[in-house]
């Protein structure tokens, strides 16, 4: 399957959906991760925190040697952890991860949660912006940024993140952000894209547009996700669900479809309570 690509703030492409990784490790991972390629995924979703670094590296470099594939043919993405928010710490965790992920370069580097009870985040992000002059990574971005977040490490740098991702799903839709978002011209990636284990299968606006469209509940929810402009990031260890979830271009939901669907959002919709303002992840 061919996958669209977006442009990016910094002149760089993305697919426009990847494929997240947690909590996927040691040989399951990298079956998991070989078989999405196979399936046409061609962004990896990692991070320090999910301990998968070296997993998702390895099952990159192989399929690429085993496919002959371009290099440049692949976006794999990784996240700073809170511990190392400081400036010299992101500095030495960006080059750590770099060498677990084996590849000659970090295509998407993002700060994984703000702590803003910590406070470090500015200088996480100047850290980012320095691995990213230094060619260490090609581009930067945030996760789980709010805007007042947003405003604080752009006025002290002068640098938009190309992405922020979110949690956004359709009982948590993020409209908001979103909006913010598209005025600062930056992408919106979006984690648990179909609710995880609250996922709203049997509801009738996501029931109703699966049977209008002849796709599964899923597929129908990430061809919101699409529509919406955001880049949704599925995981699925089974081959059969990866192409399902992958599948997404070939239909598009009404507006009244989409309409219905982001109607399901909730205020108290999100998964674990994970407000950036107070949760802290190191």
């Amino acid at each position: 399957m061919t996958t669209p690509a977006l442009t990016l703030n910094d002149g760089h492409d993305i697919p426009a959906i990847g494929f997240g990784t947690y909590p996927l490790k040691g040989d399951e991972a990298h079956d998991a991760i070989t078989s999405a390629l196979d399936t046409g995924y061609r962004l990896l979703d990692s991070a320090v925190n999910y301990g998968n670094e070296a997993e998702v590296g390895k099952a990159a470099r192989d399929w690429l040697k085993a496919n002959g594939v371009d290099r440049d043919q692949l976006t794999v993405q990784t996240k700073l952890p809170g511990r190392h928010h400081d400036y010299e710490s992101a500095l030495d965790s960006g080059m750590e991860s770099l060498e677990r992920l084996g590849l000659d370069r970090i295509d998407v580097l993002l700060i994984h949660w703000p702590n803003p009870i910590t406070g470090k985040y500015r200088d996480a992000w100047r850290g980012l912006v320095e691995l990213q002059r230094r060619g260490v990574v090609r581009t930067i971005g945030v996760s789980n940024f709010t805007a007042d977040h947003l405003s604080d490490i752009v006025d002290d740098t002068g640098v938009t993140p190309a992405i922020n991702q979110i949690e956004l799903h359709p009982y948590f839709t993020q409209e908001h952000m979103r909006a913010v978002h598209a005025d600062r011209g930056i992408l919106t990636q979006s984690w648990s894209p179909l609710g995880k284990r609250q996922a709203p299968f049997e509801e009738s606006a996501v029931a109703d547009a699966s049977a209008a469209h002849a796709v599964t509940p899923a597929q129908a929810i990430l061809r919101w996700q699409v529509q919406l402009g955001s880049v949704p990031l599925p995981k699925s260890a089974t081959p059969e669900r990866q192409a399902d979830n992958l599948d997404v271009f070939g239909f598009e939901l009404t507006q009244e479809e989409m309409d219905a669907i982001s109607a399901l959002h909730r205020e108290d919709g999100r998964l674990f309570g994970g407000d950036p303002n107070t949760h802290e992840e190191m």
